[in-house]
């Protein structure tokens, strides 16, 4: 953690929903005029597109029907805590991005599952900002948790997630249904093992809960809507934390327990940035009282 070069950090499952919180971060930026470095967490995967494809089979044939891209394996887990130590102790660090698609990859001439060249992180941000798949991760030789000034948790009940991910990626992707089912039992022992621990590091947890059936996931012909759902926001830490100011502006909402607030699923939006923004005003502060006294 570093008060002169502050890291927030978004970390969820694929189809969890982090997309959305980092648009509300990307929202409070621009409004309150801070110049944040973005990371997307599938630069630090191992592999390209077609590299993981011939590795997933590679492993499949030697008997391993369990390799997946929540792993240590398929991921670069020490370079993501080298860009978040060099970047909380000097503001700098190493980055790439990933294309997903041919938008993406057009402006650089590449196709599209493939990564750009490594580079350094802009000069002169305010801070960083991450969204991926393993922004709390630890392991026996890592911990990238250690690092971010502000961790956010997006986790949605698993057979919404569930939910959410057959339908990206039977829409935007193609896939069928099965290939869909086939890919989260494949994944089942990482997410266990290296996703699912992570909620329990992260500072706040954005849960999704719908109160409608997803008794079968694999069948649900529609996603839960916001206003078919509850937004459980647990803080692991609630000290300061304005439960009175936070239950008067949501309407409906409630604690449920000491530190976690309750509300519509329909008032994720404005929850968020009531919760974020002061967090980020903090952050801002201490940063600009720390190169004060420089």
């Amino acid at each position: 953690m570093s008060r002169l070069h502050p890291i927030i950090a978004v970390t969820g499952s694929s189809g969890a929903g982090t997309t959305s919180v980092s648009r509300t971060f990307q929202q409070i930026f621009r409004r309150e005029d801070i110049h944040a470095a973005f990371v997307e967490g599938d630069a630090f995967h191992r592999y390209d597109r077609t590299q993981m494809a011939a590795r997933m089979a590679e492993e499949a044939a030697a008997g391993n029907h369990s390799f997946s891209h929540f792993g240590p394996e398929a991921n670069l887990f020490e370079d993501l805590e080298s860009l978040f130590r060099d970047y909380g102790e000097a503001g700098s660090g190493r980055y790439r991005r990933y294309l997903h698609d041919d938008a993406e990859a057009a402006p650089y001439g590449q196709p599209p599952g493939t990564f750009t060249p490594w580079e350094d992180v802009p000069a002169d941000t305010d801070l960083l900002f991450y969204e991926g798949l393993h922004g709390a991760v630890a392991t026996d030789t890592v911990d990238v948790a250690r690092h971010p000034d502000l961790l956010i948790g997006v986790v949605p009940v698993i057979n919404l997630e569930w939910i959410q991910k057959l339908h990206r990626d039977k829409a935007t992707r193609g896939y069928s249904t099965e290939a869909v089912t086939d890919t989260i039992l494949r994944r089942m022992p990482d997410y266990l093992n290296f996703i699912c621990p992570q909620f329990s590091r992260t500072h706040i947890n954005f849960q999704r809960v719908p109160v409608v059936d997803t008794s079968n996931p694999f069948i649900t012909r529609f996603i839960p809507t916001p206003d078919e759902s509850f937004l459980v926001i647990r803080f692991r830490n609630p000290r300061d934390i304005d439960f009175p100011y936070l239950l008067s502006m949501i309407h409906d909402s409630f604690m449920s327990r000491a530190n976690t607030l309750v509300c519509p699923g329909g008032k994720m939006d404005i929850a968020m940035q009531l919760v974020f923004t002061p967090m980020v005003w903090r952050l801002i502060e201490q940063r600009r009282q720390a190169h004060a006294r420089l």
